[in-house]
């Protein structure tokens, strides 16, 4: 029977194993995808370790909300994709009951999009939540234009140089912070237009300097947390601060810079929008046509090994994706 990866209770990467479970069929609107990649996110680390914010059914939960593979059968009244079909999951909001850690996996056929042209399956494993929150937050959410100055935090992160790369091929300035000096020459090579360096740099104050003097017009923050207000202070009067993420698991300090405009940032709040869908995957295939768009892979594991990619996870050095090969 297929593999299939669950937890009973939550905790370090060991509570992760693998259980044989049957295949099933699917229902009216439904897919099967056969997995070939999965790309682990930090929210996968968040519900494995028992600090993701909504429920999760143990036991016997599942994880994983990115993935790609080939249609293997068609629930009724599917129009398409068809049987054979290479495709990219696009949303999975229910992860803890049919994850993509797994050899296969069942979701509504309105939840995958077909695999760009050219682009493996461990590149698209690394493609889509990554690039699609970039996007959703930077372009859909916060409005970037040509010429903004745009301040990323956790830059070497895969959200981070996703985000990198979308403004870059919006024609905005990206800014790029991180906390470790080893860390700078890859972000400029990544496309950075500067990097800001927290160990030995004022954000505020480096933003500023990169910026003409006003400041950024767009903070994207995947770290909340006590440090939010100081960082909000790198934003121009005026500017947009966009919250993607928790990485800093304590409360967050509220920004009373003002005028500012802060925004919270959920993907599914696009990725389960069909239309916005649509624009997500069409500026994607135009970035991977050009080049402008390339997903980083940091390291690859098998499923067998899902505990150590975990415990990688957990270590925080990756720059860029880890992906999972079934």
């Amino acid at each position: 029977m297929p593999r299939v990866v669950v937890f009973d209770r939550t905790g370090a990467p060991d509570v992760l194993r693998i259980v044989d479970e049957p295949v099933t069929e699917p229902a009216a609107g439904e897919v099967r995808i056969r997995i070939e990649a999965i790309g682990v996110n930090r929210l996968d680390q968040m519900m494995r370790a028992g600090s993701y914010p909504g429920p999760v059914r143990l036991p016997q939960a599942r994880l994983g909300c990115e993935g790609t593979g080939v249609v293997d059968a068609v629930g009724p009244g599917v129009e398409g994709p068809g049987a054979g079909d290479a495709v990219i999951i696009t949303a999975v909001p229910e992860m803890d009951l049919n994850g993509t850690y797994a050899e296969y996996t069942t979701v509504p056929a309105a939840s995958v999009v077909p695999r760009p042209t050219g682009l493996d399956a461990t590149g698209a494993a690394a493609l889509w939540v990554a690039y699609s929150t970039a996007y959703g937050a930077l372009v859909e959410k916060a409005g970037m234009r040509p010429g903004d100055h745009v301040l990323i935090t956790a830059a070497s992160s895969s959200v981070g140089l996703a985000a990198i790369q979308v403004a870059n091929q919006i024609g905005a300035v990206p800014l790029a912070v991180t906390r470790h000096t080893a860390k700078k020459e890859g972000l400029i090579a990544a496309g950075a237009a500067a990097v800001v360096v927290t160990d030995h740099e004022d954000v505020a104050e480096a933003a500023r300097r990169h910026s003409g003097g006003a400041g950024a017009d767009i903070i994207l923050d995947s770290v909340m947390g006590p440090g939010l207000a100081d960082l909000a202070k790198a934003a121009r009067a005026g500017g947009t601060l966009v919250t993607a993420g928790w990485l800093d698991p304590r409360p967050a300090s509220f920004p009373m810079s003002w005028p500012l405009t802060v925004l919270g940032y959920a993907s599914f709040e696009h990725t389960l929008d069909p239309t916005v869908v649509r624009r997500i995957a069409a500026f994607l295939n135009a970035g991977l046509r050009t080049r402008a768009l390339r997903p980083t892979v940091d390291r690859e594991f098998g499923l067998d090994d899902i505990v150590e990619a975990h415990r990688y996870l957990d270590q925080g050095h990756q720059v860029g994706k880890i992906v999972v090969t079934v």
